[in-house]
This record gives C-alpha cells, sequence and structure tokens, in this order.
C-alpha cells in the first residue's frame, strides 16, 4: 500500500512538470510570434512613408541635393579670411580725398587705424590705415579708387579658418582642464595639495586666457580688413618708386655718399662722445710722462769730456811690448 502510494505521487509529480514544460513552451513560442509580428509590422508601416510622394526620403536626397550644390559658397561664407590691401590713388585734392575716405570707411562701419598726411602744396601726400568691415572691403576699395587716378593696388588674403578651428578646439579642452583643476582644488585636504593645485588652476587659467586673446585677435581681424591708402597730388610722380629700380654710376655714387656722410656722422658722434674722457683723463697723463721724461733726463751721469789742447791722447803707462826673437838661418 505504501508502495503503491509513493509510486502514485511519483507519477502525479512527473505529470505536473511535463505539463509546466509544455506551458513553458507554449509562452515563448507565443512570444517569439508576437516579436516577430511586431518586427515585421514596423517596415510594413514604413513602407507607405518611404514610397509616398512627398515623404521625407525624397525630401532628403533634393535637400541635400541642393546642399551640394551650394556648399561652395557655404563653406566659402564660412571661412576666417583676413584681408590686406594697399592702394596709391593720384587725386587734385589730398586734404579732400583723405576727408571723402574718411566719411566713406565711417559710413561702412568702419574706422580710421592711422593717418599721416604732409601738406607741400601740390606735391601734398596723405596715408590713412582704414578699418572696414570684411563685408565692405571690396565695395570700399573701389570707393576710393574712383576718387582719382589710381596708381597702384595690391590685395592679400589669408585663409586662418584651420587655426580658429585649432583655437576653438584647444580653448574648449582647456576650459575642461581648468574646471577639472578647480573641482580637485575644492577637495583638497592638506596644505601641501592646497597649494600644488593652486599653482596648477594658475597655470591652466593662464594658458586659458592666452589662447582667449589669440582667438579675440583673430576675430577682429577677420571680422575688420585693413586697407592703407595713400592720397599724392597732381604733381606727385612715382620717381621714388623707379628710383629703387635704376642702376648705374651715378645712383652708386648717391648712395656711397650717402654711406659717407652716415659714418662720419657715426663718427663724430663717437669722438663727441670721449672728448671729455680724453680731456679729463689724457691731459694729466701726458703732463705726467713729460715730467717722468725730464728728470729721467737730469739723473743721467754727463758723457766724458777729452783734452782741451786736442793733442794726442796719453801714452800707455805699461811696458814697451817685447820683440819675438827671430832664429838663425
Amino acid at each position: 500500500m505504501t508502495l503503491r502510494t509513493a509510486t502514485g505521487g511519483a507519477r502525479a509529480l512527473a505529470a505536473i512538470g511535463l505539463a509546466a514544460l509544455l506551458l513553458a513552451g507554449c509562452g515563448a513560442a507565443d512570444r517569439g510570434r508576437d516579436s516577430a509580428d511586431s518586427g515585421g509590422a514596423a517596415p510594413v508601416e514604413k513602407a507607405p512613408a518611404l514610397g509616398a510622394p512627398g515623404g521625407a526620403a525624397p525630401d532628403r536626397p533634393a535637400g541635400s541635393g541642393q546642399a551640394g550644390a551650394g556648399a561652395p559658397d557655404l563653406r566659402v561664407d564660412q571661412r576666417a579670411i583676413i584681408y590686406t590691401g594697399t592702394m596709391r590713388v593720384q587725386v587734385d585734392d589730398v586734404e579732400g580725398a583723405a576727408r571723402r575716405a574718411v566719411d566713406a570707411v565711417t559710413a561702412a562701419g568702419g574706422f580710421v587705424g592711422g593717418d599721416q598726411r604732409r601738406s607741400a602744396d601740390a606735391s601734398a601726400q596723405a596715408e590713412l590705415e582704414l578699418r572696414v568691415p570684411a563685408a565692405k572691403f571690396a565695395p570700399l576699395v573701389d570707393e576710393l579708387a574712383g576718387f582719382g587716378r589710381q596708381q597702384r593696388r595690391e590685395i592679400r588674403t589669408q585663409d586662418v579658418t584651420e587655426e580658429t578651428v585649432d583655437l576653438d578646439a584647444r580653448i574648449t579642452t582647456q576650459r575642461a582642464r581648468v574646471d577639472s583643476a578647480r573641482r580637485l582644488l575644492a577637495r583638497a585636504d592638506t596644505v601641501a595639495e592646497l597649494v600644488s593645485l593652486e599653482n596648477e588652476v594658475t597655470r591652466r587659467e593662464a594658458d586659458l586666457a592666452s589662447l582667449e586673446a589669440k582667438k579675440r585677435r583673430l576675430a577682429d581681424l577677420t571680422a575688420l580688413s585693413t586697407v592703407t591708402v595713400t592720397f599724392v597730388g597732381r604733381d606727385a610722380s612715382t620717381a621714388d618708386e623707379e628710383e629703387a629700380d635704376r642702376t648705374g654710376f651715378m645712383v652708386g655714387l648717391r648712395g656711397g655718399w650717402t654711406v659717407f656722410l652716415a659714418s662720419m656722422g657715426v663718427l663724430l658722434t663717437v669722438l663727441g662722445a670721449l672728448l671729455p674722457w680724453l680731456l679729463l683723463i689724457g691731459v694729466p697723463v701726458t703732463a705726467l710722462v713729460v715730467v717722468l721724461r725730464r728728470r729721467r733726463r737730469r739723473r743721467q751721469p754727463p758723457p766724458p769730456v777729452g783734452p782741451v789742447g786736442g793733442g794726442r791722447p796719453p801714452a800707455p803707462t805699461g811696458p814697451p811690448p817685447v820683440p819675438a826673437t827671430r832664429s838663425a838661418p
């Protein structure tokens, strides 16, 4: 009876386990079908959107095509370029042209960075350094050229886009380093750590300030272009420029004479600087040398003096020499 009961209990447990396994398998299969159904439904829902006219996908290629067509202009507009130019314009009224140039750059939103003028009637000259926004650079140059007869124009550009991007990245990194150093400084426990972290924070802040100053300088140069214009009178010529290109004997002689005069000026300047020292030191030294020579002459013994009558010198007091004996033949 006990054996039958145990056998029946074992069979019941086995049946329960088998039923649990079957239920688990069915549930997993149902979940797999649900996930498969949901995964297949997503493409079905997206397919009409992809193929629908005027949908997002057709707009994107069209938009990208338009962006590709206009990309070069956008890239040029977004580049950081420094414009500088020099001009020489011959006008009838130098002062009037200078005033008109100042009014033109002010109306364009710029300012005058430098002003040098020389008044000599028809040979007057005015050199102006004008700072103007980059967008108004070319119109201003053309306007200045229309004031008179343009003799020279030189425009230079410098692309600093890569330098600007590099500075932006370095500034961002340096700011992160400064923030991390400040957080470490706030958690410092000892005096040594506090001093070390304060020095590190100071150094990083100085590096950050230097990078930001460079960025501001580049931003100023790219935002405001520089035009240096020289207005000359109607009698002025380009002889000074042609002079540099000429060669010949007279040009060499003139250059040598100029160098000689400059050298003599330098020599006279040095002599004038040394003259007080020569008077202060040279005169006493010369007097001392003269006195010493006179004393030396006085101390020297006089030379021996001969007899007054001018006779023969005294005969030697020693015995006369003995003649040598001659041998017999």
